[in-house]
């Protein structure tokens, strides 16, 4: 039996009227209890009818839930819903086959991050819960998580995720494509984000007093807690920071800009279930052509994504980023033009 959020929102309700020995709740009063908790949360909640609370009461007494003993009491010809023992509580039952169901599940999913080093604790973790509960082991491998277990600097991910929480400075050595020496780079963590299977770490630059210095993790060659002052941010949400690009490169002066795409064939379809950004707006202009219009800031990644397409993708609008294209593609030609 499937149980989504109101469910068990209702099931906290009704076992704190069933344990309260200093009132009597009748069936209309579960209701008002359960109505009075879902209209606070929704105020455009409709409430519950009288046979929800009957079925999730049976829920309750069954052995998918948590087996409740409720008294049997009457006041006149109406029932007192009570338990029949004080001080139980389903939060002090062990769990019921439909949570341990779902823990399996959650462990199946955790599984998959073993190994990651800001997982570590997985490791340690998962034997734990297993002892409490009975799981058939098989062999049996049903999701994987697309990363690069491979990543130079992977085994970095924790130290940076610690700096973040307990908000250290941080002294890199770092090594960009384009330089032959290692750069020192002085950063206040903020944030880590991960892109085409690759971690970037955002934070505070005091050397370009920049809020949103992003630095590749495989290009990191050495870290180092440094003492000082940490600088709090206050200037970047980044919840929204990504929301105009694709990727993690934002331009200092780049402007959203309104792009207009041709895409054909079968790469439509794909495109249809797997938007390229949550600005895209679509529609088929004939069988073999959609058309897609995006709201974004053009950036290094966005440009790669489009020539990834190849002949499947047109861009039709602005000027500017048909010239870029264009000029990507000539030059690629240009590669295999013979002498």
């Amino acid at each position: 039996m499937a149980i989504n959020k109101n469910a068990l929102i209702r099931y906290k309700i009704l076992d704190q009227c069933f344990r309260n020995f200093g009132k009597n709740y009748f069936i209309e009063d579960l209701i008002e209890e359960c109505n009075k908790v879902l209209s606070e949360m929704d105020s455009s909640s409709d409430g519950i009818s009288l046979r929800q609370v009957r079925d999730d009461i049976a829920f309750m007494r069954s052995k998918e839930g948590w087996e409740i003993e409720l008294a049997d009491l009457k006041e006149g010809k109406k029932k007192i819903y009570r338990y029949a023992v004080e001080g139980f509580s389903i939060n002090n039952m062990p769990l019921n086959e439909m949570e341990i169901n779902k823990l399996k599940s959650a462990l199946g999913i955790l599984s998959q991050f073993k190994g990651m080093p800001q997982f570590e604790w997985i490791n340690e973790m998962i034997p734990k819960l297993k002892e409490g509960i009975t799981i058939e082991e098989n062999n049996t491998h049903i999701m994987d998580f697309d990363s690069n277990q491979y990543l130079r600097g992977i085994e970095n991910i924790g130290i940076l995720y610690d700096a973040i929480f307990y908000k250290k400075i941080l002294k890199f050595q770092y090594q960009p494509f384009e330089n032959e020496s290692a750069d020192e780079i002085i950063l206040h963590p903020y944030f880590l984000k991960q892109y085409n299977n690759r971690w970037f770490l955002f934070g505070y630059n005091p050397e370009n007093e920049k809020y949103d210095w992003n630095l590749a993790i495989d290009r990191i060659q050495s870290i180092k807690e440094i003492r000082g002052k940490y600088l709090d941010n206050t200037m970047i949400n980044w919840n929204e920071y990504f929301d105009d690009i694709i990727g993690v490169t934002k331009p200092d002066k780049g402007d959203i800009e309104k792009i207009t795409l041709h895409v054909y064939g079968r790469t439509g379809h794909y495109i249809l279930t797997k938007p390229l950004h949550g600005s895209q707006k679509d529609k088929w202009l004939d069988k073999e052509t959609l058309e897609l219009r995006l709201e974004l800031i053009i950036n290094y990644e966005f440009e790669r994504l489009i020539l990834s397409y190849g002949e499947s993708v047109k861009v039709i609008a602005p000027i500017k980023f048909i010239n870029q294209i264009k000029d990507r593609i000539n030059k690629s030609n240009e590669m295999y033009n013979p002498h």
